[in-house]
Formats: structure tokens, sequence, C-alpha cells
């Protein structure tokens, strides 16, 4: 090997074999994984065909948090020669030494080499950062397929809750949280990492959901003002929901409460999100008043004012949008807000199709 890349490394060891970590620095990335436009089937390939979409979302969270981006190990197979060369102190230390002519197959974060090409397109000053690579030795498609497979076949995405439980980067996560924690109901109820609920779950409510919901209630505003309206709607909510309080006074039971009530139920919370938009929007100086008017609805399942707009035939809940506005309709007509255009327009046709 006359020319060669000299990569310092430690040298590891998973299922007999041999693979070393590196610390690259990104300005290397564009010469050692060289950008192809070529498709090529996928059974001849050893990575799935690049998503563009995703390129520019990760380039940008690289340019917008330029003092404390995160991003993971690259994994790469290397196809050509090298040899290990190990410090006489260490047995698993040493240089990587790893001919020009042979090629870096991508194994793993395709999309994170594709952004920070993009990145140090748009910012040179990059490239002295650097980026950790392992590095396998190539034994050919199958192997690197099956490495491919091994390294994303267990991933688990995390939970849009727990991505906003720990997110401080967007405002509306922030605000949700703070918001919560001033709820005491809401607060003790709601499951902060999970999206979704099992039966027998201690939990009435996901973080997730308020996140929804308050994007509905303040579209983007994300200023003081509007963390305050969010406090101040969603005690008043919670103050007026008779079944809640009955939860905390023992007086009902969860079960109960989710088998016979909807008022736990993601689609509720959402329309809910729509009369707190429609306050925040109007600023109603009565919404006190109006709010109290939730104690009147009848929540219960078997209520006729749910039938075929929240809840199905079969007994089962509607999540779509459409369930959202009619839900909501009933809550704004019960608390005596009028309906805009495009919800009475949507009750119209609602009121038409039933009645056919």
């Amino acid at each position: 090997m006359d020319f060669v890349y000299r990569f310092p490394v430690v040298k590891g060891i998973q299922a007999k074999r041999e693979y070393y970590i590196g610390m690259v620095p990104l300005k290397m990335i564009p010469r050692l994984f060289p950008s192809d436009d070529e498709y090529v089937l996928p059974e001849y390939r050893a990575q799935r065909r690049l998503n563009s979409t995703r390129i520019p979302v990760i380039s940008k969270y690289i340019l917008d948090n330029r003092d404390n981006y995160v991003f993971s190990a690259l994994a790469a197979s290397i196809d050509g020669n090298f040899k290990f060369i190990s410090t006489k102190e260490n047995a698993d230390i040493g240089v990587l030494e790893v001919s020009m002519d042979a090629v870096f197959l991508i194994n793993d974060g395709q999309h994170r080499k594709a952004a920070i090409l993009e990145a140090l397109s748009n910012d040179e000053s990059l490239g002295d950062e650097t980026i950790s690579v392992v590095f396998f030795e190539d034994k050919g498609l199958e192997r690197s397929q099956q490495i491919f497979t091994d390294l994303n076949k267990h991933a688990v995405k995390t939970s849009n809750s727990i991505a906003e439980l720990y997110d401080s980067r967007d405002d509306l996560a922030v605000i949700t949280r703070e918001v919560i924690s001033k709820v005491p109901f809401i607060n003790t109820y709601t499951d902060k990492e999970k999206d979704i609920l099992g039966k027998y779950s201690s939990n009435l409510f996901t973080l997730n959901t308020f996140y929804s919901a308050n994007k509905r209630i303040i579209q983007k505003d994300n200023s003081e003002d509007a963390q305050e309206f969010l406090t101040e709607f969603w005690m008043l909510v919670a103050d007026n929901m008779t079944q809640w309080n009955e939860l905390q006074s023992k007086e009902i039971s969860k079960v109960d409460l989710r088998e016979n009530y909807i008022i736990t139920q993601a689609v509720v919370i959402q329309s809910l999100g729509r009369i707190g938009n429609y306050f925040f929007t109007h600023r109603d100086e009565n919404m006190a008043d109006r709010l109290r008017l939730l104690r009147e609805i009848d929540w219960r399942r078997s209520a006729l004012s749910w039938k075929l707009r929240t809840i199905r035939a079969n007994g089962r809940m509607i999540n779509n949008d459409a369930a959202i506005i009619l839900t909501a309709n009933v809550i704004k007509t019960s608390l005596n807000i009028p309906l805009d255009h495009d919800e009475s327009m949507r009750e119209k046709k609602f009121l038409q199709s039933i009645n056919k």
C-alpha cells in the first residue's frame, strides 16, 4: 500500500471479528464517502435508498445548532486493503492504514453523511470538527446488507412524548412541560414517556396529546403570554370537568372513567384545543364563565351527542380531524360559542349525512 489514509483508532472484537473506531474530520467525509446518485436495484446495494427530503432537515439542525449539535457514529465497511498497527503500550490502540484505492461503504448513517455534506457546503468551518466512524472489514454485498439489517432491525423510534419531554430547543415542548407541571390533575395523570397507553395504565393522558392540543391553541405564538394563557385555560378545564374531580375525590375509578366517559380520549383533548384557540384568538373576557358550562355537558360514551361524530356505531373512538371538529362543535355550542364558517359547513354536512 503506497498511499494510505491513516486513522487513529481503537480496536474491538464483535462476533470474533475485529472492528475499529476512529475520529474522522468532517472535511474528510466527502472524500471517503462521495455522493452516488446512480440508481441501483435494492438487491444490489447495501443500504436503503436515500430519502432526499430528510437531508435539509438534518443539515438545518447542524447549522442552527452550531454550538451544541450531536451526531452518533457512522458505520462503514472497508472494501480494499488495510492494516492495523498497534502502539507498543496497548495492543488495542493504534493506527488503521487504509489504501487510498479502497472503497468505504456506508452501513449506517447515510442520511447523516449526506446532511454533513450539505452543511459543509454552507459552512466550511465545520470541516475541522469530527464524527466517530466504526470501520468493519467488507465481506461482500451479502455481509454489508446483513450489517445494515442488524444495525437497524432492533432500533426503536423514540416516542413523541419522551422527545418532547427532553427537547429544550422546541419552545412549544418547553411550554407544554411547564403548563402541565402547573395543573395538578393533568400533571398527575399524564404519561411523559409513552404515546399510547395500555388499558390498565395508571395514567389517562400522554404528553404528546397536550403538546398537539397546545399547538392548536397558540399556533406559533410561543411567548410568555401564550404560556400564561395555556396555564389558565387548562386549569379552568380541569376545575370544570366533573368526572376528573370525581376521580380526585375517589367517587369514580379510572376504569369507570375510561370505559364510560370520553373525557380522557385524545380526540376530546384535541377538541378542547380548538376551544382554547377560540379564547386565545378572541381573548374572551368571559372564558372562566363559559368554561364552567363544561360541567353541564354529558360526557358519557352513550350520550347521543357523540354518536357517529366522536364514536363509531361499533363503540370505537374516531380519531381524525373531522371528529375533532365535530366534537368541538358540540362543546362550542354547549359553551355558547359561535361556530366559524368552516365549522358550520362541516356540521351541516354531518347532519345531512346522518339524516339520509
